[in-house]
């Protein structure tokens, strides 16, 4: 397997966390995003919308950090990141797409670079802009991990799910602009007992081969 990634993607930092979870041997490609070389010709035609993470595997490309680690999970059942209960799966899903379709999306790097370079924003207002988006789905899963943890090291039950996948790098994001945590305290008491299992403690940015 080889992954696209980059060292501060929230999205492929995911990818990076699935991976090791399920102990899958891959090898790092790492087109620097910060110089624009995920737009280069080269890198449009492994994956046309110019962004990672994406895997190769099989002589075949999956972009979509979600998509990837659905086929993962796939490919490689256990351990399983979505529990088998149907309502149960549904709850997890729910919390990881909060994060990667609503949070993140709103606070990727090419939609912070468009509000300043594009729309002409100041540093103030950007990030008055990302605290403001990461606030409203830090509330909702702080409200869904209390009524779903099963104690209170994961968002739901008591082992790790692709939700606990996602809040990592989110968490990381929230650190890196300075958010106020504290109206979280069941995210960052799941962030924290995470972050110290190997699987996500190898994926952590500063520990990529491009970190910079």
């Amino acid at each position: 397997m080889k992954l696209y990634s980059y060292w501060r993607s929230s999205a492929a930092y995911r990818v990076r966390i699935a991976l090791n979870y399920k102990q899958l041997e891959y090898q790092q490609i790492t087109p620097n995003l910060a110089n624009g070389e995920q737009q280069s010709v080269d890198y449009l035609a492994t994956n046309a919308q110019g962004l990672v993470p994406a895997l190769a595997h099989h002589g075949q490309i999956i972009p979509q950090s979600l998509a990837i680690i659905d086929y993962l999970e796939q490919v490689s059942p256990e351990p399983a990141l979505w529990p088998k209960e149907p309502l149960a799966r549904a709850q997890v899903n729910a919390m990881a797409l909060a994060i990667a379709c609503d949070i993140h999306p709103l606070n990727n790097l090419r939609v912070l670079k468009y509000l300043k370079a594009e729309l002409g924003q100041e540093d103030a207002e950007v990030n008055r802009w990302y605290g403001h988006w990461v606030a409203q789905g830090f509330a909702a899963l702080e409200t869904w991990s209390e009524k779903y943890s099963g104690d209170g090291l994961h968002l739901f039950g008591s082992a790790v799910s692709v939700a606990d996948v996602c809040l990592v790098p989110q968490m990381y994001n929230a650190r890196r602009f300075n958010l106020d945590l504290q109206p979280y305290p069941r995210l960052c008491a799941a962030d924290e007992h995470l972050r110290s299992l190997p699987a996500f403690a190898q994926a952590a940015p500063e520990l990529q081969p491009d970190a910079a």
